[in-house]
């Protein structure tokens, strides 16, 4: 990347291309879904230390954070396996992604990362199942080519620091290409220390969000020991290790082949949330709880060439994944080291063409995908080092999903003014669980569970641009997600004391969501958009009280626990509204702004209740200055309140890490800026939260940073 000239550009540029609609280029003016674009030189001078974090700075995507080596966004209510990740046009989404809060986006480099593109509602039609709340598709770089035939060398590095974490990052990466052949790596490593939070609090809220004390381990025992700055979240830093090679072949300006390599691991991440819960006493719940090294290995391969006829434009991705991932939990000075291991192995496979007939683009394709989920587990006495059995979190003997997939989309540029699109995927989805090895824990009353669903999801757009100052859109769209081995065979302790069984009849989930936009550009400076959306929701899966074999309460790892699963509700209602503003104030200065409103309800014949993931008003307002080699903002965050009322009683709010009334609101005033002093070389500083300000975003249970001095300094040759 090149740093040498920084340039205002408008930000709400309509011509800007945009894959993630459709799988193949098209202008952003004749999409009708609300799309927003992360360019990899806002990603740079963002400088963010994770991509959880590059998800929070959009202003249109909530983050919730059960520890800091985490981040679950949050798209227009729906969250985790409801929102489909993807990378390089492969699957990120596996079948143990779960409903509750994920932390599976940090294993995606953002020092590696050209561009993200969010797709806000149901993405069902071109991605299948589970883009109920949307699709975040991140892009990573690829190598450079020389136009001669000589070798076009080109890399950059950059060393970061921040205080409220002692974050140290370092990264490099380069490229190396001739004509046909070319290399792109990228290396990042990441340390992060325990997190401080704000120290500037309101005097109501008592000691909510301190750490006053903390489980250590002393002569066998766990002990409480007091936290010398309470401030200090103890036992929330980890490392973060990325690793990205692609090599590209073009022997033709038609053809091309792409071999694209990813490797993402870290330290054990300890869960915040649960090391801070204490029992009635005021004693700590927990000696130990932490997640394993997350770590995901992929390798595709992407042939892409430009024929005639019914294969114009094709593509085809085969990509293999290896996820691997643990969690290890001790109650305080009670029992083992519960140590529990799951590996997915992920194969996909898809065929995606495009072809221009006239006034017409005709898109369509193949996808298959293959899960195969194993699962172990043991406890350790911590005194004798003896292992002993203990249940597994996913179904003992194994299981799987298989899809497959058939999908056709079509985009009519009737006039300039009107775009129509259309299109259909029929879906497959079958799943298969064993629970026979093992009934040691769980006498459960099946052997194995089989599934198989079809879906058929459909939508309908319509672009107006009466000129070049209006923007209508409107889209009608349908969503599902079928159960996976999470949803559908997971036994957890989701909160102390609640504890989540299987429930083998469990259904696929539908949305039907409308959506319409409506933008205005005034005097070629300032643009203006919103769009309003509901989303009718059937067979929605949530978290409800249980009866396991009949009873409401069952002793789980030694405690009795309330029973709860993952039912169908029968109907429940998303609505919401979300607007932006852009406006270039001189040829210097711009504004720009964000705000999103949604609600949510789950109905029954008792009365509506809240459906939970539903995040409370929340925005962003900045202010840039952009000169030759400098450039500035200065942004406002914000959240409303998530009051009591609208928590979900029994869902993944975590009204447990709240005050009794609910999430308080906040704002953090905040300033980055970046100098390029040299052609090569740019020094970045930034001050986040500079009134050092406690709060805590919505869900989450570890508290947001303190005063944040970051320091980077990057180069590039």
């Amino acid at each position: 990347m090149n740093y040498r000239v920084l340039l205002a550009e408008r930000s709400y540029s309509l011509n800007e291309v945009v894959v993630s609609a459709s799988r193949f280029e098209e202008k952003r003016a004749d999409v009708p879904q609300q799309i927003q674009v992360l360019k990899a030189r806002d990603l740079a001078f963002q400088s963010n230390q994770t991509t959880a974090d590059v998800l929070q700075q959009t202003g249109q995507v909530l983050v919730q954070k059960s520890q800091a080596g985490g981040g679950s966004p949050i798209l227009r209510g729906f969250e985790a396996n409801k929102v489909l990740m993807v990378i390089d046009g492969v699957r990120l989404n596996n079948a143990i992604y779960r409903g509750g809060h994920l932390q599976n986006v940090i294993t995606v480099d953002n020092a590696a990362l050209e561009k993200v593109e969010v797709v806000f509602g149901p993405g069902s039609v071109v991605y299948g199942s589970d883009a109920l709340g949307g699709v975040v598709h991140f892009y990573t770089k690829n190598p450079l080519l020389a136009d001669s035939s000589g070798t076009r060398v080109a890399g950059g590095a950059f060393n970061r620091y921040a205080t409220a974490n002692q974050e140290k990052t370092g990264h490099v990466d380069f490229s190396v290409g001739g004509r046909q052949w070319g290399s792109f790596t990228s290396l990042t490593y990441s340390d992060f220390d325990d997190l401080r939070q704000g120290k500037n609090r309101n005097p109501f809220y008592g000691n909510w969000g301190l750490r006053p004390f903390y489980a250590q381990r002393v002569n066998g025992e766990d002990v409480m020991v007091p936290n010398e700055n309470i401030n200090v979240q103890k036992f929330t830093g980890y490392k973060q290790y990325d690793v990205l090679q692609k090599v590209l072949f073009q022997p033709s300006v038609t053809t091309s082949h792409l071999l694209n390599l990813q490797f993402s691991t870290s330290s054990d991440i300890p869960r915040y949330d649960r090391l801070s819960e204490v029992d009635a006493q005021g004693r700590l719940n927990h000696g130990e709880w932490y997640y394993g090294p997350q770590e995901r290995w992929l390798a595709a391969y992407t042939f892409a060439t430009k024929g005639r006829g019914w294969l114009e434009n094709v593509r085809v991705t085969a990509a293999y994944q290896s996820v691997e991932e643990s969690r290890h939990n001790r109650r305080f000075n009670r029992g083992p080291l519960q140590n529990r291991f799951e590996h997915v192995d992920v194969y996909t496979l898809n065929a995606d063409v495009s072809r221009l007939l006239g006034e017409h683009e005709l898109r369509y394709g193949l996808e298959g995908t293959y899960n195969e989920v194993s699962s172990r587990a043991y406890g350790i006495n911590l005194t004798t080092g003896e292992r002993t059995p203990l249940d597994t979190r996913y179904p003992s003997g194994g299981s799987d999903v298989c899809t497959a997939a058939a999908y056709f989309t079509h985009t009519w540029e009737i006039t300039p003014q009107w775009i129509i699109s259309d299109g259909i995927r029929v879906s497959r989805v079958a799943l298969n669980a064993d629970f026979s090895r093992d009934k040691t824990f769980f006498p459960f009353p099946f052997d194995d569970v089989s599934q198989k669903n079809t879906a058929v999801n459909g939508n309908l757009g319509l672009v107006y641009q009466p000129g070049r100052e209006w923007r209508f859109a409107a889209v009608a769209s349908s969503g599902f997600r079928a159960p996976n081995v999470d949803d559908l065979g997971k036994v957890f302790e989701s909160v102390a004391g609640q504890l989540i069984v299987p429930k083998p009849d469990l259904k696929p989930e539908y949305t039907y969501s409308a959506e319409i936009s409506l933008g205005k550009t005034i005097a070629q400076s300032v643009r203006v958009e919103g769009t309003g959306f509901y989303t009718w929701y059937r067979d929605a899966i949530t978290t409800q009280p249980f009866l396991f074999q009949g009873q409401p309460e069952i002793e789980y790892n030694g405690q009795l626990s309330r029973v709860t699963a993952n039912v169908n509700a029968n109907k429940a209602y998303i609505y919401g509204f979300s607007g932006s503003m852009n406006a270039d104030i001189t040829q210097a200065f711009r504004l720009a702004s964000t705000l999103t409103y949604t609600r949510g309800r789950i109905q029954a014949e008792a009365g509506e209740t809240p459906l939970d993931h539903i995040p409370p008003v929340f925005g962003k307002t900045s202010l840039f200055l952009t000169l030759p080699q400098f450039r500035s903002e200065f942004f406002v965050q914000y959240n409303g309140w998530k009051r009591l009322a609208d928590y979900n009683p029994v869902g993944e709010d975590n009204l447990q890490y709240a005050t009794p009334q609910g999430v308080p609101a906040w704002y953090t005033l905040n300033l980055r800026t970046a100098y390029q002093f040299h052609p090569r070389l740019q020094f970045q500083a930034a001050l986040e939260n500079i009134l050092d300000q406690f709060y805590r975003v919505y869900a989450s249970g570890v508290s947001a940073p303190g005063r944040n001095l970051v320091l980077t300094l990057r180069g590039n040759f």
